[in-house]
């Protein structure tokens, strides 16, 4: 990812990283607390566990794309602009 102001994606990274470390601790965590009652019931205690992190890697991967898209935006204005300018620039030759 890079996006133009580097503190915005130094600090998307962080709580991307922390988000994925968060999905694989409620991982790990519902697995090793329920698997005494059966390896399907730990599986499924560790998918509920896991659930606030894939949350949260959803909603961070869903602001990087929206930086992404309007830093497209701003780029094809820009250069939309200019070539409205050199239009008028030769229209007006």
């Amino acid at each position: 990812m890079r996006l133009s102001s580097k503190t915005l994606t130094v600090l998307l990274n962080l709580l991307l990283g922390s988000a994925w470390a968060l999905t694989l601790i409620g991982a790990f965590r519902g697995i090793m607390h329920y698997s005494i009652h059966g390896w399907l019931y730990a599986i499924a205690s560790a998918l509920v566990w896991s659930l606030p992190g894939l949350l949260g890697i959803v909603v961070l991967e869903y602001l990087i794309r929206g930086f992404e898209r309007h830093e497209e935006v701003r780029r094809q204005t820009r250069l939309m602009e200019e070539i409205l300018q050199e239009l008028r620039s030769d229209e007006s030759r």
